[in-house]
């Protein structure tokens, strides 16, 4: 016998040794914590099973008190499923337990009808979403099931309001009640993922490789930092749970040759639990030269070190392109134009339970964002303008009536490529990088079983850059940032619960700044049988800080205009140096559970203020205070125009959605959001001054930015959504609906863009931008365990205004496949 032999069966032997002695003596895995209802009262007499590989490996019932133990020899990965009358069966989410480890695994058992989650963006560590007084939507997987990208399921939230500037790979916005859509904290397994200063593109997010999405609503930077100035989405990548390697495959095809293949693969082995997955989206969208494709991986990683203390590390990548087609109901031409992006996130974590009252975790994040942007040649017309002095010539789309939704329309030729004399260059390309390092470290201890304290610290460097070599343009900057920030959150006998926190930020551009928050959520009734029975009263405050994107950095009014020369602009207009924009928002409401726990009415209040906001100035803008036109076009090429802290505006209004279970197999969910923004302050209307349209006399119109009391750009003041959800073993139905009003907009069309040189293509803004409801129905139906067809038919009214004016949406698109699960337990 061999030695390496000789050593397996030794190292085997005691092992085994090991495992009889520390059964013999009673040693095992313990598995325990406290089961309580959403409130925090202990559930007495609750069945639970602690399951490993499917089978039921121990079982037993809660204490008087809530609490339990369950016990076993064996070690790997466990979860615990939880029985309890009027109340959902829960299963934990899995974790891993050796022969001599105590695990603690709490339980929070859920209304039997109406589905409230765990969630984390309110409070920072997982919390019933009954105890937290902020608005939350979670929305879970199984929502957004045949569901290629994320953006639709979003439009399923009150106080949202989504717009898709164009088709698939267009450009796609988020607004929450009625702040701008760069106010919002966008991250992934906690590590922030928009472009630095809030920017982000929805458009690129597959849902595969997403477990679930949480929208907060409301200003929330004591706990995220920077651009968390109106709402946080986060979102979650799915974790392994099998216990033997599972595969889930995607397949299929609809028309504008859109065709998507998908992959996902998960399970656990020893201490370690994976995940990995592929998405493959190709479509030809409905407009020529207006290709998309998107590729995305993503992968998650965990190593359990001991029952206490795990490594995690998850990752993501996506790879697109689309066409650049332009607003094509301006031009009725499409430009030939191509724009590519490459993003990476990245998101390290170790995590410890250092006692049952004690837990740790620290994060290392990063982000990498790249995109490329090419024309090949001027697309359009070539017509001579100017006047007798001196002509040039650019290129115009072809004349076309635009027409907006408040009734106005004009008729003309639109800008689509500058020629030569200002600074036209074909082909060209730009190139820009957004990247950030992100070091996380929060410390969270439970003083009392209602009272919890947390400390954290936040370290962020991040770095931009910005290249256009037809302009011999190179920009690099970087901003070293820190923050700071503490939180109580507890409850007053299981009825009044509270989070106070506060924040210090240092941020490189703007400073040394402090955001409070304060939220409360109190039960004069608690949740209960009867047809009106369980009222929830909530309450928040808190402020917010946004700090500009590099684009508006690099391209501020001030810069530019001590760039070239002019000095006494800055003055004449006070224009400031580039800072950090504010928020203060407030909102009080009820929920309301209504038959016996069946369905739930949540109503709420909010008032949102928005002060020195970033405002756009475009070229044409640029030359009405003085700047030569040749110079405003160069600055419209290269920056896309100027940004200036200008702009204030309130944004105050109402949300109320109605949630529950109809019967045992149908789920609905419907809301509605009003939102009435009005502007305070702005550059449009203080300096620029209202233009008018000569067709429209005594009609003041913003071209860049709205003006003086009237709303803000692209924000519906009427938001709805409904969704109905068949489930049974087989079946599989969902109907979703997204509904909105008429918003203000402008056509950007100043005497600038214009073939006749002055404002005849300016539309009035109010009720510019078209109504729309969206009709979607999917389905699935399970042909055998293993196998299941499905399909998505999306805009069923085809409507195609549902983007903004110039943006034609996609019309009525269907998709079919079917759907492989492959995987068994070993025997």
């Amino acid at each position: 016998m061999s030695v390496r032999i000789r050593r397996g069966l030794c190292r085997s032997l005691i092992a085994s040794l090991i495992l009889v002695a520390a059964s013999a003596i009673g040693f095992a895995a313990e598995v325990h914590g406290r089961v309580t209802d959403s409130l925090g009262a202990p559930v007495a007499g609750a069945e639970l099973a602690l399951i490993q590989g499917g089978k039921i490996v121990t079982s037993g019932r809660s204490a008087n008190d809530g609490t339990y133990a369950l016990r076993t020899g064996q070690s790997g990965h466990f979860y615990v499923v939880v029985v309890s009358q009027t109340f959902r069966q829960i299963s934990t989410p899995a974790f891993y337990a050796g022969v001599l480890d105590s695990h603690l695994q709490n339980v929070v058992l859920e209304p039997a009808r109406v589905n409230q989650q765990v969630v984390v963006t309110a409070t920072g560590t997982p919390t019933p979403q009954a105890q937290v007084s902020g608005a939350i939507t979670a929305i879970p997987q199984p929502e957004y099931r045949n569901r290629a990208i994320i953006v639709n399921p979003m439009r399923q939230s009150p106080g949202t309001f989504l717009v898709q500037q164009g088709m698939y790979g267009g450009i796609t916005s988020l607004f929450v009640r009625g702040g701008n859509s760069s106010a919002t904290r966008v991250v992934l397994d906690g590590v922030p993922i928009e472009n630095i200063g809030g920017v982000f593109d929805y458009s690129g997010l597959a849902t595969t490789g997403i477990k679930s999405i949480e929208i907060y609503r409301g200003a929330n930077s004591t706990l995220y930092g920077a651009d968390a100035a109106a709402g946080v989405v986060s979102l979650e990548t799915p974790r392994g749970t099998t216990s033997f390697p599972s595969l889930l495959y995607e397949g299929d095809a609809g028309n504008f040759h859109t065709y998507r293949n998908a992959v996902q693969a998960g399970g656990t082995w020893r201490r370690v639990d994976y995940y990995g997955g592929f998405d493959a989206l190709r479509s030809s969208n409905a407009l020529p030269q207006d290709e998309y494709h998107l590729n995305t991986e993503s992968v998650n990683l965990g190593y359990a070190i001991s029952s206490a203390t795990s490594l995690r590390v998850s990752a993501r990548n996506a790879d697109a392109a689309v066409g650049l087609p332009g607003a094509y109901n301006f031009t009725a031409l499409t430009n030939d134009g191509k724009q590519s992006d490459q993003n990476t996130y990245l998101a390290g974590t170790i995590e410890n339970q250092t006692t049952e009252t004690w837990h740790n975790l620290v994060r290392y994040g990063l982000t990498r964002k790249r995109e490329q942007t090419a024309q090949w040649y001027p697309a359009g017309v070539p017509m001579v303008v100017g006047s007798t002095d001196a002509t040039f010539t650019n290129y115009y789309g072809l004349p076309v009536r635009i027409q907006g939704a408040n009734g106005y329309s004009v008729v003309g030729q639109v800008l689509m490529n500058y020629g030569p004399a200002f600074g036209g260059v074909y082909p060209n390309s730009s190139d820009s990088a957004n990247n950030r390092d992100e070091l996380y470290f929060q410390s969270d201890y439970r003083f009392t079983p209602h009272l919890t304290g947390m400390l954290g610290f936040r370290y962020m460097d991040e770095r931009g850059r910005y290249n256009n070599p037809a302009f011999f343009l190179h920009e690099d900057l970087e901003r070293t940032n820190y923050d700071y920030f503490a939180q109580f959150a507890g409850d007053f006998k299981n009825r009044l619960f509270y989070v106070l926190s506060g924040l210090i930020e240092k941020n490189q551009l703007y400073g040394t700044v402090g955001q409070p928050r304060v939220g409360l959520a109190f039960f004069p009734i608690r949740p209960g049988m009867g047809l009106i029975h369980g009222t929830k009263l909530t309450f928040n405050f808190s402020k917010g800080i946004q700090e500009p994107d590099l684009n508006s950095q690099t391209g501020s009014l001030q810069t530019i205009l001590g760039l070239y020369g002019y000095a006494d602009l800055i003055a004449k207009y006070n224009v400031p140096p580039i800072g950090g924009q504010t928020s203060r928002s407030y909102d009080g409401g009820f929920e309301q559970t209504l038959v016996n726990e069946r369905l739930l009415m949540k109503a709420i209040y909010f008032h949102n203020q928005f002060d020195n906001q970033i405002e756009f100035v475009d070229g044409g803008s640029l030359s009405l205070i003085g700047v030569s036109p040749v110079v405003a076009a160069a600055v419209e090429q290269t920056y896309g125009g100027a940004s200036v802290n200008s702009l204030a505006f309130r944004a105050q209004g109402a949300e109320v959605e109605l949630l529950g279970e109809i019967s045992s197999h149908i789920f609905g969910r419907g809301g509605y959001t009003y939102t009435d923004g009005v502007v305070q302050q702005s550059f449009s209307s203080d300096a620029i001054g209202p233009q008018e349209n000569p067709l429209f006399p005594g009609v003041e119109i913003g071209i860049s930015s709205p003006l003086i009391g009237a709303r803000p750009f692209r924000r519906a003041p009427h938001v709805g959504f409904v969704g109905v959800t068949y489930t049974t073993p087989k079946w599989f139905v969902q109907v979703q609906g997204s509904f909105a009003s008429r918003s203000d907009d402008s056509t950007f069309i100043g005497s600038f863009s214009s073939l006749s040189g002055d404002n005849s293509l300016l539309l009035p803004n109010r009720n510019l931008d078209s109504a729309y409801a969206k009709i979607d129905v999917g389905g699935s139906y399970q042909i055998k365990p293993q196998v299941a067809v499905y399909g998505q038919l999306d805009n069923l009214v085809s409507d195609q205004h549902i983007g903004p004016i110039g943006y034609p949406s996609l019309p009525f698109t269907f998709r079919a496949g079917m759907r492989f699960a492959l995987g068994h337990s070993k025997k």
